[in-house]
């Protein structure tokens, strides 16, 4: 497995490519992320999303226009995709694959899972790939995704976070925004910030 990514737009959002064998799936295509994908892609067979937010999803109209590929999102956040809630003038995208909560999939002989943790939003989801966890907007480096805003829910996050600690596995972790970092490494900060619930 080959990692790329490139942090894309004015919010800085880690758009990645996941190379397997010949193969590649593209994660959270956000604003600016088209030439860079388009330039290092051959057979890409599927766009991956975390959740809905603009910065996350932008580029997946152009690119499903270039390689008419497949987008899996989650179905709570579907309606981001296809309706421009937060009015940022986002090109219109539809889910050929509604993800709902936790569910695996084979894609093109590689197998892809996604993990509910709503809380950011209603779908908000981490991607897992092999021992790779793609968590979005959910969990930084040191840090946790907002719940302030529209369509966020506190008391979901909490869970959430609460489901995160009972994690076994010590995946690295590739999160939507900033460096990697790993599910032990960010067990040990979780604590912390329950207490602001």
């Amino acid at each position: 497995m080959e990692i790329m990514h490139r942090a894309c737009g004015a919010y800085g959002t880690n758009c990645y490519i996941v190379k397997i064998k010949d193969k590649e799936l593209i994660i959270d295509p956000g604003v600016d992320a088209f030439a860079w994908v388009e330039r290092n892609v051959k057979h890409p067979v599927a766009i991956l999303n975390t959740h809905g937010h603009f910065d996350h999803i932008w580029s997946n109209a152009a690119l499903v226009k270039r390689f008419a590929v497949p987008i899996y999102a989650p179905k709570d956040d579907c309606f981001m995709l296809e309706n421009d809630p937060f009015l940022q003038g986002t090109p219109s995208s539809k889910a050929d694959v509604e993800v709902e909560g936790n569910q695996s999939f084979t894609i093109e002989g590689i197998d892809v899972t996604f993990l509910h943790c709503p809380g950011h939003t209603p779908g908000c989801s981490m991607i897992r790939i092999a021992d790779k966890l793609f968590s979005g907007d959910f969990i930084f480096r040191r840090s946790i995704g907002r719940y302030d805003f529209p369509y966020s829910d506190a008391s979901q996050m909490r869970r959430s976070l609460e489901q995160f600690l009972t994690l076994q596995d010590d995946w690295e972790i590739f999160p939507g925004h900033g460096e990697k970092t790993s599910v032990k490494e960010e067990q040990k900060n979780i604590p912390y910030w329950l207490e602001y619930f």
